[in-house]
């Protein structure tokens, strides 16, 4: 990458169209329910990481598939005002998936439902050559939603010696090949690999089993809790997280993993460092309400500022 340019990141993976409602308790079921506000934008972990890092970095780049149907207007339409570049690998039939989400003014907390990637419907955008696609890519991001894509950009990313991050949800057995081919894991605390516990309840136990199947470094994420992690030579430790009082969680994790590689990009092999400063950002997402209207909050532009000095570039 020239020591003239910004590093940007490259996320690959999902893209849904959230409807989000605000609402001042848990619904009840069969009857009618009133909101207190609602927003109609781009979803999924790759997409939201992508306008996360867009916004810490200056601009993003999103592998996924989008397309053209009516509901994916309003989601080009949302990451093209956040300054996030869509490769759209959407075959002509593909419909977007459609996510909703409920998120408890009153405790930040949320609820969401998805159909996902749709199942065996994933794209591997096997008809696409992937030639220049990491050019200036400092970091690559992936959800797992689109596991043979993932296979394929892993690879390419290993030639290119581009560090691989994988934002581990919930285990996902199409990924297992994927493993060996990623530098780092973002774990939920609801990782749980089989036969094995939740990542909240045994953090060090997944780690393990991650770094078994080949991962050097692990990150355990359990909302306020400290991050955990752990490193394959035996290093244990935890990066202490900003306490916030939790307005909205919706896209929390999306936000820690977006800020994780857009730091990565900037700082190299400093991910202890990263961890930290995903964590700070984290927490500016869950004390405000909204999942764009926290990216103008004054708090995250101390963030951007570390991240983006004038002249500031990266070589690889």
């Amino acid at each position: 990458m020239s020591s003239t340019r910004r590093p940007t990141v490259l996320c690959v993976g999902l893209t849904t169209l959230d409807v989000v409602h605000h609402v001042t308790g848990p619904p009840h079921w069969g009857r009618k329910e009133r909101s207190v506000g609602g927003e109609l934008l781009a979803g999924g972990p790759a997409a939201n990481a992508a306008v996360t890092a867009a916004r810490l970095l200056g601009s993003a780049r999103l592998l996924s598939a989008v397309g053209t149907r009516p509901a994916a207007a309003p989601a080009h339409a949302d990451l093209a005002a956040h300054h996030v570049d869509v490769i759209d690998l959407a075959p002509a039939d593909w419909d977007l998936p459609v996510a909703s989400a409920l998120v408890d003014v009153r405790t930040g907390e949320r609820t969401v439902v998805s159909p996902g990637a749709l199942g065996n419907r994933g794209v591997d955008g096997a008809q696409y050559s992937l030639a220049g696609l990491l050019d200036d890519v400092a970091v690559v991001l992936l959800d797992g939603h689109h596991p043979a894509l993932a296979a394929r950009v892993a690879a390419e990313a290993n030639r290119d010696r581009v560090p691989v991050v994988l934002d581990a949800g919930s285990w996902k057995d199409d990924l297992e090949p994927v493993l060996p081919r990623v530098d780092l894991a973002a774990c939920s605390a609801d990782l749980c690999p089989p036969g094995g516990r939740r990542a909240g309840d045994d953090p060090f136990g997944v780690a393990t089993a991650l770094h078994r199947r080949g991962v050097p470094t692990v990150l355990v994420t359990d909302g306020p809790r400290p991050v955990v992690w752990s490193t394959m030579d035996g290093k244990r430790g935890s990066v202490a997280v900003p306490v916030v009082k939790p307005v909205d969680t919706l896209g929390a994790g999306d936000a820690f993993h977006g800020a994780l590689v857009a730091a990565l990009a900037v700082y190299p092999g400093e991910w202890r460092r990263c961890a930290g400063l995903a964590a700070e950002v984290a927490a500016v997402r869950c004390a405000r309400l909204g999942s764009r209207a926290w990216l103008e909050d004054p708090g995250l532009a101390a963030v951007v500022a570390r991240l983006r000095p004038a002249g500031r570039g990266v070589a690889r």
